[in-house]
């Protein structure tokens, strides 16, 4: 019998090339928190993000719990599901894909913070929501 193997959803085409030109987007878990412009990264074709701050009440705590959110990207408001990341593997890679993205020296402080042991354990990925 074949194996199956698990496709990962993937944004459609449009919104990746977006995305190569973009250098934040607009997030917001559930409808009660209000979209904060924040970096991404792109590994292997999936999407990453980091919160700055992991306050208990902030959003990205908010769209872990709820699973579900909105981004917004080029004026467009697009439906996400998040899910928790975890592996040295996928942290290292996507500390990589932020010092490659954001490679500036006034962009070094944040790349740097983004790298330490507490912002790497909320590596969450941004994945197309399913349609209901």
């Amino acid at each position: 019998m074949p194996t199956r193997t698990r496709r990962r959803p993937a944004f459609p085409a449009l919104i990746r090339s977006i995305l190569e030109e973009s250098r934040s987007l607009g997030i917001r878990a559930g409808p009660d928190h209000r979209f904060t412009s924040i970096w991404f990264v792109v590994v292997d074709n999936r999407l990453f993000i980091r919160p700055w701050n992991d306050k208990p009440g902030g959003w990205h705590r908010a769209l872990l719990r709820d699973g579900r959110g909105t981004m917004t990207l080029a004026g467009r408001e697009i439906p996400v599901r998040a899910r928790q990341s975890r592996g040295k593997g996928i942290f290292d890679a996507v500390d990589d894909a932020y010092a490659e993205r954001y490679p500036t020296k006034g962009s070094q402080k944040w790349v740097r913070g983004f790298a330490t042991a507490r912002r790497r354990a909320t590596t969450t990925e941004l994945l197309p929501a399913r349609a209901s």
